[in-house]
């Protein structure tokens, strides 16, 4: 996903390079283990998007909610301008576990006072049923996007990214 991000910015000529910290199936734990060693680099903002391992582990709500809320007060402690990118739990482990979790991300948007990419899968999944547009968009395993499916998800995650640059410009 990040090379194609840099690619949505490079053709409208947006003068940034992303890098990618993330860890192919990393959870919430994860990225709080490696939050202060991630920040080493130097970075002007910091896009966060974790959870989707947490769900399919069935991880407790809470649990993720305090390891994103740790990232966070991370961030807002170095003052790094933040996008936090969220996701839209499966039913299968029932819907309170769904609807709190979704809920996670929406609060810390607000606690933090940062923007909010609220489910990283709509702009798939609104393309018609979850069945009908998983088998286009998404790889064999029906979990992870294709490039095609990437490419969606790109075009209507970019305008956040740029949200996010104008933060970092101001910030200044």
């Amino acid at each position: 996903m990040v090379s194609q991000m840099q690619e949505w910015l490079d053709q409208r000529n947006t003068p940034v390079i992303l890098t990618n910290s993330g860890v192919s199936g990393d959870t919430t734990a994860g990225g709080k283990a490696r939050i202060n060693w991630t920040l080493q680099e130097g970075f002007d903002g910091i896009i966060i998007l974790l959870g989707g391992n947490d769900l399919l582990r069935g991880i407790d709500v809470g649990e993720s909610r305090n390891n994103l809320h740790a990232i966070l007060e991370v961030t807002a402690e170095s003052k790094l301008p933040t996008l936090l990118i969220g996701h839209e739990a499966p039913s299968n482990y029932g819907q309170d576990y769904k609807a709190e979790f979704e809920q996670i991300y929406q609060d810390l948007s607000n606690e933090f006072d940062i923007i909010l990419f609220p489910r990283i899968f709509d702009p798939i999944d609104k393309l018609g049923t979850r069945e009908e547009v998983r088998v286009i968009y998404f790889q064999d395993d029906l979990l992870h996007p294709n490039r095609e499916g990437v490419h969606k998800i790109v075009n209507e995650l970019g305008p956040y990214v740029l949200e996010l640059i104008q933060v970092i410009k101001e910030s200044r």
